[in-house]
């Protein structure tokens, strides 16, 4: 971690009648943050973390497995949040009203999902070219929610669109309690640079809190984003990613202390394994074993061998041999 502590002067965000300790947040990411990943992450600092986004479709219908994508460990109950995604207002109601009494401190809809599936349905980041409907979800959301409501969007639909503004009105409108922006249009998915300037202009422009998203791939990053929009939070993705050290560094710069050294080589190992062993609880040893390669690549990226590592773990499909594997390489 480069540079020296940064104090900010910062409240701790508050959503709605709900304050977080940090306003450092897990972002929501498909086949990403589960219960392991979650649970690595507020350890490490995160204030709080999001599910996986889930079908509204899914919990009309009854879909056991929309369900599970919502269960979490009795440690996350104050600090999870779940994210929906669905555009008919009558079928986001009715997700909102069956999630009323459940322990999530917020229910987050999606109008940032890129992928075509998503879109074609009018739902995620179609739902920024129809903001009347956009609108209608989110005010039967908040009326059956029983909780804060907020909406994570992008800056527009198609490349070059500069649309947040407008859309993070609508959602202040509808009775969101806080908006996520992220600096990037559908059109982009993931590529070139986050737009910051996007961001702050939504903070000017509403009364209710803003969470910067985009391109924060270390504490030094959420600290810049936080002075250069006037966000209240950030929302940490791709940067946690073989990475829950990130709110740890984060956390640290925001109240003015000096960082953490980065972790080792062998902490990374080790966080692995513990990461592997959450999993297996979780979801059984045939799972675990090949949802860890993902995150073996992400954790040993830039370390010595990490190419052959990765090619060897590839091809692994038992528990065992898969703990070995690590154990050896952090042994040396």
């Amino acid at each position: 971690m480069e540079g020296n502590a940064v104090k900010t002067n910062k409240p701790a965000l508050k959503i709605g009648e709900v304050f977080f300790d940090n306003p450092f947040v897990l972002a929501p990411m498909a086949g990403i943050t589960d219960k392991s990943m979650r649970s690595l992450c507020i350890q490490q600092g995160a204030s709080f973390a999001y599910t996986e986004m889930v079908s509204g479709k899914g919990l009309w219908y009854g879909d056991k497995k929309s369900r599970k994508l919502l269960e979490y460990e009795s440690f996350e109950e104050g600090r999870i949040g779940y994210q929906l995604f669905g555009s008919a207002p009558e079928i986001m109601a009715f997700a909102a009203k069956t999630l009323r009494d459940d322990g999530n401190l917020l229910l987050d809809l999606n109008v940032g999902c890129p992928v075509p599936k998503i879109v074609r349905n009018g739902e995620g980041s179609a739902l920024l070219k129809n903001l009347d409907r956009l609108y209608d979800v989110v005010k039967v959301m908040v009326k059956e929610a029983g909780k804060p409501v907020t909406a994570k969007i992008r800056m527009g639909f198609v490349r070059g669109e500069n649309t947040a503004v407008e859309t993070a009105r609508a959602l202040e409108s509808a009775g969101a309690a806080a908006v996520t922006v992220h600096g990037r249009t559908r059109e982009q998915f993931y590529e070139g640079k986050a737009d910051w300037q996007v961001i702050a202009d939504v903070k000017k422009s509403l009364g209710i809190p803003v969470i910067g998203n985009g391109d924060v791939r270390c504490g030094t990053d959420a600290i810049h984003i936080m002075e250069q929009t006037g966000c209240d939070g950030v929302m940490i993705a791709r940067g946690a990613l073989g990475n829950p050290w990130i709110f740890r560094e984060a956390a640290a710069l925001w109240r003015g202390e000096e960082p953490p050294p980065p972790p080792t080589s062998d902490e990374k190992i080790d966080m692995l394994l513990k990461h592997l062993d959450l999993v297996t609880k979780d979801k059984g040893a045939h799972v675990a074993v090949c949802e860890i390669r993902k995150h073996v690549g992400w954790y040993i990226k830039g370390l010595h061998g990490a190419a052959v590592l990765r090619r060897e773990v590839n091809g692994i499909t038992d528990i065992d041999e898969m703990k070995r594997t690590l154990i050896e390489c952090r042994n040396g």
